[in-house]
């Protein structure tokens, strides 16, 4: 929780891992808060991936609206940049209606760039590197391209999975431009002040609780239909060098449809670095500062016990608290 400062607007945060049940408990949330949502998710910005990004279906919005939800065609970037230019539109404009913001979704690096305002101006391009590291991981394989980063940036190698061939990149191409290090850089930027008067709320639950409900969730997907809406995707165009199919199920399902893996393979894959995600999720956020952690163990899995002690965390940090039952639907 930050301290409140003169002139700061509330926000709220709902994050961590995935499956743990941020969606729901947002949307119930805003019920009682009059708010509206931003969706801090990578994948969820995209129209027609609906069933692999887990995306909350219009009858489960209750009538609450949601921001940054379909707003994007598969064949467009994505990037923290644009998101937090989007978040910041979505974010004046609910502050416009007296409502409060609740930022909710797993990616932290978005929710970092929002609450403390991470400029990026600094980060220019240099599209001929950039392509020549890409060709350097397409003809050799990324683990090139992670050595090289150990060389200059141990500590962002520690913490980029050497698959993650865009954010290598992106940390080698900030070195040669900067002479610095990307690592320090991010550490620079977690040291500033909140932007906002904001309640960051962890959700978790117990590991093996999770990953039950992650090998469940992946099951529901294939049994809703997560072959075919990749199979569509495909057809229209999008391949696997494209940001919207890096995604978790999507990559592995397009594998499978492309010949170069069994579809039971896939799955596998999809629920074994699912469970990875969740787990680099957690890392992330018990490095962050001032969140309050929400284990639904300690509320026997009850949502009104939950949603009682974050409206008591956010009273505690002076946000004004006005209830938004009886609505009208939107």
């Amino acid at each position: 929780m930050q301290g409140k400062r003169e002139g700061q607007k509330p926000l709220i945060i709902l994050t961590g891992p995935t499956a743990a049940g941020k969606t729901a408990l947002s949307v119930q949330l805003a019920k009682v808060l009059d708010g509206e949502i931003i969706s801090a998710d990578s994948m969820q910005v995209y129209r027609r991936m609906d069933i692999g990004s887990a995306k909350i279906r219009p009858e489960e919005r209750e009538g609450i609206p949601h921001h940054l939800i379909d707003v994007l065609e598969p064949t467009q970037d994505f990037n923290v940049v644009l998101f937090q230019q989007m978040a910041k539109e979505a974010l004046e404009s609910i502050y416009s209606r007296g409502r409060i913001p609740i930022l909710a979704g797993g990616t932290g690096f978005y929710i970092q760039a929002i609450l403390y305002d991470i400029d990026f101006t600094e980060n220019e391009e240099d599209a001929s590197y950039r392509r020549r590291l890409e060709r350097l991981a397409e003809e050799k394989g990324p683990s090139v391209l992670h050595r090289m980063l150990q060389e200059v940036d141990e500590a962002s190698a520690q913490a980029i999975h050497e698959n993650n061939v865009k954010r290598v990149i992106r940390a080698l191409e900030f070195h040669k431009l900067t002479g610095q290090k990307i690592s320090g850089h991010n550490a620079a930027e977690r040291q500033k002040e909140a932007a906002y008067n904001a309640c960051y709320f962890v959700l978790t639950d117990d590991r093996e609780r999770l990953y039950e409900r992650i090998d469940r969730r992946v099951d529901k997907m294939l049994a809703d239909g997560l072959t075919e809406e990749v199979a569509a995707l495909r057809e229209a165009g999008c391949t696997k060098d494209m940001v919207s199919m890096q995604g978790l199920g999507y990559k592995e399902i397009l594998s499978f449809l492309e010949g170069e893996i069994p579809l039971e393979r896939a799955v596998y894959l999809i629920k074994r670095d699912t469970r990875h995600f969740a787990k680099r999720q957690l890392t992330w956020f018990r490095r962050e500062k001032n969140v309050i952690w929400i284990d639904k163990n300690e509320f026997e899995e009850d949502e009104e016990r939950i949603l009682k002690f974050m409206l008591e965390k956010m009273d505690e940090a002076g946000i004004p608290i006005k209830s938004g039952k009886g609505r009208k639907q939107e």
